[in-house]
């Protein structure tokens, strides 16, 4: 084997690391979601986790989601496991779904202790662009399997009208 394949081989696998690289976070960069203590989060202590990455304060994760249109309506599809419908605040601010929550830490009844903790837990809060105007008094929320769906209507554009004006 020569050292121009050999160069050719790792320019061509550097070149699909970059590009996967670029996917990843352009397709996930509004997925991370930072996670803090809330009030009802019950995070365990730093001395009670062995695991070395462990900060109570600092947290993230991904939230990944789905948003999808048609003529009549927006859905916006969050995945969020392990919380209760109860534990969602839902607000529509101009053209932005903003998807509040809290995800509470549930402590096992034995005795024992935590080695490796990965999953989020606190409160946090998802903004979702979307991509037309809605109405937001008549969305709906149901929250199944893990996934927050939400579907927003469509506002119905706004027809041009003719107004006539006055030259005084």
């Amino acid at each position: 084997m020569k050292i121009d394949d050999i160069r050719h081989g790792f320019g061509s696998l550097w070149d699909t690391v970059t590009e996967g690289w670029e996917r990843l976070r352009e397709s996930a960069a509004g997925a991370l979601t930072r996670f803090r203590p809330g009030e009802k989060s019950n995070l365990p202590t730093r001395d009670e986790i062995d695991d070395t990455h462990y900060l109570p304060s600092a947290a993230w994760s991904m939230i990944g989601g789905d948003v999808f249109e048609d003529d009549r309506r927006i859905v916006v599809r969050l995945e969020a496991p392990g919380m209760d419908k109860d534990d969602f605040d839902l607000q529509v601010f101009g053209d932005t779904l903003v998807v509040r929550g809290e995800k509470r830490f549930e402590r096992e009844a034995t005795e024992g202790r935590w080695r490796v903790l990965q999953c989020a837990y606190g409160a946090f809060h998802r903004s979702v662009p979307l991509p037309a105007a809605v109405d937001s008094d008549g969305a709906r929320a149901t929250y199944r399997n893990g996934v927050l769906r939400v579907e927003l209507r469509k506002r119905e554009p706004s027809r041009p009208r003719a107004v006539q004006i006055r030259v005084g």
